[in-house]
């Protein structure tokens, strides 16, 4: 099983690395395989909602984004981290997630999924809701602690300092490994998959 983590903050070894570091750490202590994927700074298009990855399941902007749906369609569940800026996600990780997301639900349907943000003082928990949306319009079981998953400090020394949220890091950490490790046993048993019905779309307007 493995778990990719992806760090949107344009720091590549920042507080939002750091979060993604104290996951990860528990994650291979329970047996997950894990790789965090770096954003970087390169500028990332937003989605054209042109409709082609519809077909193909990937977009025709070749950058960051098709080379981690190549990832993703391997793997088993997801961490998504950003920095908040201006009460929100960054704008590297919103273009970035918009894109990976846009029409391809079947390459994350029922892997689980968890956000964390990282934050100096305000502006987390909206950033925390923003990001789960991504999962829920995938239907993604999304991973949960015993708090909202963010970090608070200025500096990776301040976020380590942050005791409540590094322990709210292990918590999510134990958690995607317990969810992954029941997903796996329900396969094992012969439990399937539920089954969707054909979509029905409608609008509000008439």
């Amino acid at each position: 099983m493995k778990v990719i983590l992806v760090n949107g903050s344009p720091h590549r070894k920042g507080c939002t690395y750091t979060g993604l570091c104290e996951v990860e750490k528990v994650l291979n202590e329970q047996g997950i395989e894990t790789e965090i994927f770096q954003l970087g700074v390169l500028p990332l298009m937003g989605c054209a909602g042109c409709g082609q990855c519809a077909k193909t399941l990937r977009c025709f902007e070749e950058d960051a984004v098709n080379e981690f749906l190549e990832k993703a369609e391997k793997a088993d569940g997801f961490v998504f981290g950003t920095a908040v800026h201006f009460a929100s996600a960054t704008g590297f990780i919103t273009s970035f997630m918009d894109r990976v997301f846009c029409s391809k639900g079947s390459l994350f349907r029922f892997k689980p999924a968890a956000a964390i943000v990282s934050c100096r003082r305000g502006g987390a928990s909206s950033t925390f809701d923003m990001m789960n949306k991504y999962f829920t319009i995938s239907q993604m079981p999304v991973v949960s602690a015993r708090y909202w998953n963010m970090i608070h400090g200025n500096t990776p020394e301040e976020v380590r300092e942050d005791e409540e949220g590094m322990l709210n890091m292990r918590d999510l950490g134990r958690n995607m490994a317990w969810m992954l490790k029941c997903i796996e046993a329900g396969k094992n048993a012969g439990v399937a998959l539920p089954e969707d019905e054909p979509m029905k779309r409608t609008n509000f307007i008439r």
